[in-house]
């Protein structure tokens, strides 16, 4: 174990090191030091606890069938409404001509989030999916966010357990861990009004698992949350997995502050600190001890900076994001798409050892070695 030259923190760092859990008080603690070096520590002996080496991405395309949608959350710079310059809202047949246009031998996973169409029946996403499966055999399809899947129930007038388990019928491999944002209502009042609550998103997540459906979690983070408010979001999130254990990875997404009315109203354009960023992955790491994985999602981190965080906790740095269009929509600068010896490659230079993974984090493939 390494020395700490920090009273305040030796408790934590004895818990740790213990396999013991953190209390809330302990959490917002970490949250708060200026001991960045004990933190970043802590989370590595975490993350090296957990996997090693071992750090993980996925051949992955980044599909959304429409970009239009009535909910308005106020950070979105994606939605657009019916008519308006850029929107667009395919059926099923223009959707699997969009797919095979950008297919790459060796796709893994088709990754699914798009807006809360008002029109569309709940039999679109159906044969959506099934239309996916057998068009593009071996894929599996990540599909749709809790705040979608809320979306479906209503408009087929149906409880959750019944519209996942008709998805999971059609071909619903797994789900992503978008639309959570950040769980408090003072927070969601302001940002996602229209969207489905904290309790709802949870109870969609846990329906999903209680059905075999894995799932990720996501928290919205650097726009009008406090310290509290973050940690709040993750001991929610470790309360559900200690009851389901169905999540398979958080995944903190930095806010993108170019293009929506929150940054125009908060008026500013700063993207979160490098500091920022690595502090939130290494205090999820450390206080989320029931999750596999914690992700640095390149896409808003910035590749250098996702290298960087594999000594901050991270064990997944997302995939190679094939036509991404939602952060980059909001100004995320990182770039589109990155090839997966590219991914490789960054990974090993990290000192790690890049382990290619589909959906569900089955081994695709070990890079033992990478030019």
């Amino acid at each position: 174990m390494f020395p700490v030259r920090d009273p305040a923190l030796e408790p934590i760092v004895a818990k740790v090191a213990a396999g013991e859990r953190l209390s809330f008080a302990e959490g917002l603690l970490l949250y708060r030091t200026p001991n960045l070096n004990t933190l970043m520590r802590l989370a590595n002996l975490v993350r090296n606890r957990k996997h090693g080496d071992d750090t993980y991405f996925v051949h992955s395309l980044r599909f959304s069938q429409t970009n239009i949608c009535y909910v308005g959350c106020t950070f979105c710079a994606f939605a657009k409404r019916f008519g308006e310059e850029g929107a667009w809202d395919w059926d099923v047949e223009e959707s699997i001509a969009w797919v095979r246009e950008r297919y790459q031998p060796g796709l893994t996973e088709i990754h699914i989030s798009s807006g809360h169409h008002p029109r569309r029946p709940f039999s679109y996403y159906l044969e959506l999916v099934a239309a996916l499966k057998e068009n593009f055999p071996g894929v599996q399809v990540k599909a749709w966010t809790a705040a979608e899947i809320h979306h479906f129930a209503k408009i087929a007038r149906a409880d959750y357990r019944t519209v996942l388990s008709e998805l999971k019928e059609a071909g619903l491999d797994a789900m992503p861990g978008g639309g959570a944002e950040i769980f408090a209502e003072r927070v969601r009042r302001q940002i996602a009004r229209n969207k489905v609550d904290a309790s709802g998103w949870l109870e969609v997540h846990r329906t999903a698992h209680e059905l075999g459906i894995p799932t990720n979690a996501t928290m919205l983070y650097g726009h009008i949350e406090t310290l509290e408010e973050r940690l709040d979001h993750m001991d929610r999130l470790r309360r559900l997995q200690d009851e389901t254990g169905g999540f398979m990875s958080f995944i903190p997404l930095a806010f993108q502050p170019l293009g929506n009315d929150l940054s125009q109203n908060l008026g500013r354009t700063e993207f979160t600190t490098g500091l920022d960023d690595l502090r939130n992955l290494a205090v999820a790491r450390v206080y989320l001890d029931n999750f596999p994985h914690v992700k640095g999602y390149w896409a808003t981190l910035t590749a250098p900076l996702a290298q960087v965080s594999l000594d901050w906790g991270v064990t997944d740095i997302d995939g190679t994001l094939i036509a991404e269009s939602i952060v980059t929509a909001a100004g995320a600068t990182a770039g589109r798409a990155m090839s997966k010896e590219d991914l490789a490659r960054f990974i090993r230079r990290a000192g790690r050892r890049p382990i290619e993974r589909d959906a569900v984090y089955n081994v695709v493939r070990v890079y033992d070695e990478v030019a």
